[in-house]
């Protein structure tokens, strides 16, 4: 017979046989439904001493998240992701040439693997399940989502074929399901990136890298045939502003110094005056503009002298330009280069700008890769957000306006900083959560948890991926990887994904 289950606002109806005679509908709570199940009772019976939490994404916010829940004795943590695989842009963000970033996998997979935590993939929120779904199965719900958009250039000719952003290039080398089908053409002698971060790096040293040098990465399959075809020779990095205000780090930018194969082009004009400049900045930056200044105006070693001698590939800063507009080929049917205004900076320290000169200069390429940040998109109606800047309003994680609701991440604080900067910003919320929930801030009484969005998820024909399922499919892609000594052949079709698990 049909049962209609009632709890609060989640109505399901469950085929079951119960002696109530056929064809009859009736109400029940759902708890008492819920103690039919085998095993039930004794979650029922610590039901009232166990705070149910929800993170919704599993990169490094969500489960640095999680982490910190985790050290509340009796917490239930639940961590949704909307992708079949976990760990976010440690996946899909990190380049393949560098696993020691990876490591914090290890970290994650402890935490997925606590008695007092489920992995739960394959779950969209927004789509298979609302944000008021989830809190009212919850007695908290943090999002951790982060930034799975990118920022626009908003100039002509940003639609042309030849531009994409750096996010989509990143996310097709890496694997990520919905870049899969990219198809970055390189057959041509000259890339410009637009911006001057360490995803703009990133971009820049995976098109010069020798192919040879990533066949041990764990770089897609499909990528690295691209990149052997590659007739892609110099590479451009633009920025608005100068030597001062670049964004990448020092590790990022020693790497693109010491590329084998390529040489880098720096202009000594745009570092004049410099060396006195650098006295009063901050110690890190001091020693990355050290190491820009020298790399431009002193002479190379015997050694680096003839390494660049011999590169095939060059990589150059372009300072003090800001983008106008994508220049179309003859016929207009693909990029062709981009109009760049001469600017000149105006203010000090953090407050400096670029302003135009009123000079142009138009700068030839074939691919232009956007890498001017990354941002964050709305996860459903019911939830504040800040569309200018990107974020949840929120103080200290606590979404504003909506008691029980949370944020960490990106999706907190804006597109910035590494690992570790998430990771101290995500204990933070965690924290703040922990304090809510001691202070009685948060719902009373039991809370159904995963069992009420299990039943929500089945009723929408949605099945979740496990972390247990994930391990499956990690041990597919490691198997795969074997043969040809990559460390991993990433899966790319989430098809397939549910296929190999069965779903």
């Amino acid at each position: 017979m049909q049962v209609r289950v009632k709890l609060g606002k989640f109505q399901l109806l469950l085929d079951i046989q119960v002696g109530l005679g056929l064809g009859r509908e009736v109400n029940f709570d759902l708890f008492p439904l819920l103690c039919l199940a085998p095993g039930f009772r004794h979650h029922l019976s610590t039901q009232e001493k166990t705070p149910q939490i929800c993170v919704v994404g599993s990169g490094p916010a969500g489960f640095y998240t999680a982490q910190h829940l985790l050290k509340h004795p009796q917490a239930h943590v639940d961590i949704y992701e909307k992708q079949p695989v976990p760990f976010g842009l440690v996946r899909f963000g990190v380049a393949p040439d560098h696993p020691e970033v990876k490591n914090v996998i290890n970290t994650f997979t402890q935490t997925a693997h606590s008695g007092r935590c489920a992995f739960w993939g394959n779950v969209e929120v927004g789509r298979d399940v609302t944000v008021p779904e989830l809190r009212e199965a919850y007695h908290a719900v943090v999002l951790s989502y982060g930034a799975e958009d990118h920022r626009a250039l908003e100039i002509p000719g940003e639609e042309l074929p030849g531009v994409c952003s750096a996010r989509a290039f990143v996310g097709w080398y890496n694997g990520l399901p919905e870049n899969r089908e990219l198809e970055p053409d390189l057959s041509c002698d000259t890339a410009v990136i637009l911006g001057q971060g360490n995803v703009a790096l990133d971009v820049a040293r995976i098109l010069l890298t020798p192919p040879e040098h990533l066949e041990r990465t764990d770089i897609t399959k499909a990528a690295l045939g691209v990149l052997r075809q590659s007739r892609v020779k110099t590479v451009w990095l633009v920025g608005r502003r100068g030597p001062l205000q670049v964004a990448f780090t020092i590790k990022e930018l020693r790497e693109m110094i010491q590329l084998p194969g390529a040489r880098p082009i720096l202009d000594p004009a745009d570092f004049l005056g410099l060396q006195d400049k650098i006295k009063e900045v901050p110690r890190p930056r001091k020693r990355l503009t050290e190491l820009l200044l020298r790399t431009a105006t002193e002479k190379p070693g015997p050694e680096e002298a003839a390494r660049w001698a011999s590169a095939s590939r060059a990589w150059g800063l372009r300072f003090f330009r800001s983008p106008q507009q994508v220049l179309p080929s003859p016929d207009g049917r693909r990029a062709a280069g981009v109009r760049l205004a001469v600017t000149r900076l105006e203010g000090v320290g953090e407050a400096t700008r670029a302003v135009p000169t009123g000079d142009m200069e138009d700068l030839p390429c074939g691919l232009v890769l956007s890498s001017v940040g990354y941002k964050s998109r709305p996860v459903d109606p019911s939830v504040p957000f800040d569309s200018k800047l990107g974020v949840i309003p929120n103080v200290e994680g606590r979404v504003m306006d909506v008691p029980g609701l949370y944020c960490s991440g990106w999706v907190k604080r804006g597109p910035t900083g590494v690992i570790a900067t998430t990771m101290t910003d995500s204990f933070l919320t965690g924290q703040m959560l922990l304090q809510d929930l001691k202070a009685g801030l948060l719902p009373s009484g039991p809370r159904p948890g995963y069992a009420a969005i299990q039943a929500l998820l089945s009723s929408r024909g949605v099945r979740p991926v496990s972390f247990s399922d994930w391990e499956k499919l990690d041990a597919e892609e490691v198997a795969r990887g074997q043969g040809t000594g990559k460390p991993r052949e990433k899966l790319v079709d989430p098809q397939e994904m549910l296929r190999l698990l069965g779903h």
